[in-house]
């Protein structure tokens, strides 16, 4: 019996589909797809022949005996997610179900909008000296989160932060975040990343709530804080740098690496 496949479909733009999400597409016999969140020209991609089930209207449990019945026929099926499905994606209660009912699942990965964004205003957000760390994260909202991972405890360690699902909070976000990053921290106010009616707008972090009601943005909306954003362009990785000598390229010792041994202590070492 074949496997089910949980696919991610990127962010949205076809061409971002990694190649293994692209060729099980198009071999799918039966796409379960999240169509309220997927570019239809990504679920396009599969055969005429395939039945493609929208899943907008349905209950989790629903989709899950969608998946099992299917499965069970023995047809190909392809269950596709937005972005990357280990993010926000329910993944877990889907793998659980579909093995107690005796079904393999294989995961395929995809591109979070995260990266999309970093990618398209052409910014790193892990900067030498500056900031080394990125956190996915997202505001309490209905779901909540655990109070280890509350906000304030995210904020205070200053990293590039990346919110999913907060658009609906964001004068609550704003607010707390203020306690922890100045002021004029750059924000991405990333909308439909990737898609043709892609907004992707940097502004000061005390404008965050604002512009995101001026856009009136409350789904599908990423926000990346992080100094990174307006890093100085002299900024460089040490790994790249002349002087770091690594297994590949010879150059000059890193700063942290123990002096040679000297010849006199050698000699006086051999027998």
């Amino acid at each position: 019996m074949n496997p089910v496949w949980i696919v991610g479909a990127g962010p949205g733009a076809p061409d971002l589909l990694t190649l293994r999400a692209a060729r099980l597409i198009e071999q799918a016999e039966v796409l379960v797809w999240t169509d309220s969140l997927v570019n239809p020209q990504i679920a396009a991609l599969a055969p005429p022949h395939c039945e493609r089930i929208r899943t907008s209207t349905l209950t989790l449990e629903q989709v899950l005996e969608l998946l099992v019945d299917r499965a069970r026929a023995g047809r190909r099926v392809v269950r596709l997610h937005d972005g990357d499905p280990c993010l926000y994606g329910a993944l877990a209660e889907q793998v659980c179900r579909l093995a107690d009912s005796g079904l393999d699942v294989e995961v395929v990965p995809g591109l979070s909008a995260y990266q999309a964004t970093a990618a398209a205003l052409g910014r790193e957000l892990t900067i030498p000296g500056l900031v080394q760390t990125i956190v996915l994260g997202r505001a309490g909202g209905r779901t909540g989160v655990p109070e280890r991972e509350s906000l304030a405890r995210l904020a205070a360690l200053r990293a590039s932060l990346c919110l999913y699902l907060s658009a609906r909070h964001v004068e609550e976000v704003q607010a707390e975040l203020l306690r922890h990053y100045p002021a004029d921290t750059p924000v991405a106010i990333g909308y439909r990343v990737s898609w043709p009616d892609q907004q992707i707008t940097v502004v000061p972090l005390a404008d965050m709530a604002r512009v995101s009601r001026e856009l009136s943005l409350i789904r599908t909306t990423l926000y990346v804080v992080s100094a990174a954003l307006a890093a100085p362009q002299q900024a460089r990785s040490r790994l790249y740098s002349a002087s770091h000598r690594h297994l590949f390229r010879g150059g000059a010792p890193e700063d942290d690496a123990p002096p040679h041994q000297p010849p006199a202590a050698a000699s006086a070492a051999s027998p």
